[in-house]
């Protein structure tokens, strides 16, 4: 299934990613990394919320799954990542499906996704497929950040996080303190009510130690990329 009509293998580099070769095919790879091939991230939850989970990632191609609106359209921080392999959403649901299915037969205390390392929510189909997921699996949970603001594509992002409010935490990327719609994920030049993320400053090594993103509702204040 493709969910974007600008999937395209061979598409101008200022509407994709600039690693054209990355792009991989769901259909041929594990598409959720182990958060432990990334130690920003983690593997085992060890937070006060979600503990014993299993922290897992997926990847998807920058810009052609992002809203143009996004402020690191041009400076996506995937400029700097040419080893990374970047998922083409086409055959990615049943993929996703199959492998979801499979890790939490493994995990009995459940897992964690992170959405997304690069990428974005592209369609409102998308959305509800993440939205089935945690309502077909009780044990699952997610946290991530998006650009979207104000399409149906956002709406149906704070509805997830609304209905699923204890195992989904979607921030929206904006200098912004938290208001009755969303979390954000604020620049380093922001002023506002808000905390540093303890793995960019070295307080605490991963995401899966820390979970604040998760944990709290207040603005997280990021390094710039």
């Amino acid at each position: 299934m493709d969910l974007s009509p600008q999937t395209c293998y061979n598409r101008p580099m200022k509407i994709s990613t600039i690693y054209q070769k990355s792009i991989k095919d769901p259909t041929t790879k594990s598409v959720l990394k182990m958060g432990s091939s990334n130690k920003k991230l983690g593997f085992k939850i060890t937070s006060k919320r979600w503990t014993g989970k299993r922290l897992y990632s997926l990847t998807l191609i920058e810009r052609e799954t992002c809203p143009t609106t996004c402020h690191h359209w041009n400076d996506c921080y995937g400029n700097n990542m040419p080893f990374a392999h970047r998922f083409s959403t086409i055959g990615l649901l049943p993929k996703l499906t199959e492998e979801i299915e499979s890790l939490m037969q493994k995990h009995k205390e459940g897992i964690v996704i992170r959405l997304h390392v690069l990428g974005d929510f592209m369609t409102e189909e998308y959305v509800r497929f993440w939205e089935q997921m945690l309502f077909d699996y009780p044990k699952l949970c997610l946290f991530g950040y998006t650009a979207r603001k104000g399409d149906n594509v956002a709406n149906a992002i704070w509805l997830m996080n609304n209905r699923f409010n204890e195992r989904c935490v979607i921030r929206h990327s904006g200098n912004k303190d938290y208001d009755s719609d969303w979390s954000y994920a604020a620049e380093e030049s922001f002023e506002g009510a808000s905390f540093d993320c303890p793995e960019q400053t070295g307080k605490l090594k991963d995401c899966a130690s820390c979970g604040l993103c998760w944990t709290t509702k207040k603005t997280v204040r990021f390094q710039t990329h």
